[in-house]
């Protein structure tokens, strides 16, 4: 297995990039390596600051690099040598099985939409994000900023789409599947909840059990939490200022410390033809060597394919 990782993304890069790059070659089991996409010579030298050899990776050199402050499409389309662009003609030319990038989040789902493409069936690919649960275990939320506005069959495919993810990659068998709502009751919420309940209810795709409260989130009623970008993004930032204040305050608990963005490293993009995985902008060397280990894990379950057989 081959996985690309976009150095010079990320607001620390290439230092944590690199460094977490090292980190996760040497946990990763023979077989699997990983290919660096970035300007080689502050490879090097960030290489040589750890005292590791230059062959310890392959390189690819890319001069060019998309600013997180960029707009994507353009600057994908007019800096094909940035690390971002030429990682994506890697993947979509089979010379890399997955590829993973902290860095402008919007170009890497143009890179994502122009070079390796939607599944055939999916309508929205979406982005998710894991949540510690009080129990121990986690739960998959999704959508969390792709697509701000949707409709109802978008949201019925996002039951399908984060059931085989908690299911194959997050080993959760027969996961429930729940619909964020501001009631229990299928007549409440809005227009758009209103149409989704009564389309995922009785749903064969999966193990729908209707609606979950906001207070419900990080309980143990479901294991696939379904909404709208829009409203995904506010619960995952919520949670993110949460952690936040309690570290601030000095406060110890180790349920709060699985909140700290470090652990989980990134979210796959779900519904493309490859693996694709977005990290945090302001991810450190934990953050991206688990990056990288969540890339391993979701080509190793092969989840595009699990995805293609349920839609087609």
């Amino acid at each position: 297995m081959r996985i690309g990782i976009d150095i010079m993304g990320g607001d620390f890069a290439p230092q944590k990039t690199v460094h977490g790059a090292i980190l996760a070659q040497k946990e990763l089991t023979e077989g699997t390596s990983i290919v660096l996409f970035g300007d080689k010579n502050k490879i090097l030298f960030q290489l040589k600051l750890h005292n590791i050899s230059e062959y310890f990776f392959e390189i690819v050199d890319c001069k060019d690099v998309i600013g997180m402050g960029e707009h994507a499409v353009k600057a994908f389309k007019q800096k094909p040598n940035s690390s971002i662009s030429v990682g994506f003609h890697y993947l979509s030319t089979g010379k890399i099985d997955g590829f993973a990038s902290a860095g402008n989040t919007g170009a890497m789902f143009v890179g994502g939409f122009y070079s390796v493409k939607a599944i055939s069936g999916v309508i929205r690919p979406c982005i998710s994000t894991v949540l510690p649960k009080e129990d121990g275990g986690v739960g998959v939320l999704l959508d969390v900023g792709a697509n701000a506005d949707c409709k109802a069959d978008v949201l019925y495919q996002f039951g399908i789409l984060g059931s085989l993810f908690a299911q194959h990659v997050c080993g959760i068998k027969n996961p429930k599947v729940g619909l964020l709502n501001l009631g229990e009751e299928k007549t409440k919420g809005n227009l758009l909840t209103q149409a989704s309940h009564e389309m995922m209810e009785g749903s064969k795709d999966y193990n729908f059990i209707g609606n979950i409260e906001g207070r419900d989130i990080f309980e143990d009623h479901s294991d696939v939490i379904v909404c709208d970008g829009f409203t995904g993004n506010i619960v995952l930032k919520e949670a993110e200022a949460f952690y936040k204040i309690i570290k601030k305050r000095g406060l110890e608990d180790e349920y709060f410390k699985r909140f700290n963005y470090e652990n989980y490293g990134g979210t796959p993009i779900l519904g493309l033809n490859k693996t694709v995985i977005i990290g945090h902008g302001i991810s450190n060397e934990i953050a991206i060597k688990n990056m990288i280990t969540l890339t391993k894990d979701v080509v190793e379950a092969d989840l595009a394919t699990k995805i293609k057989e349920t839609l087609n």
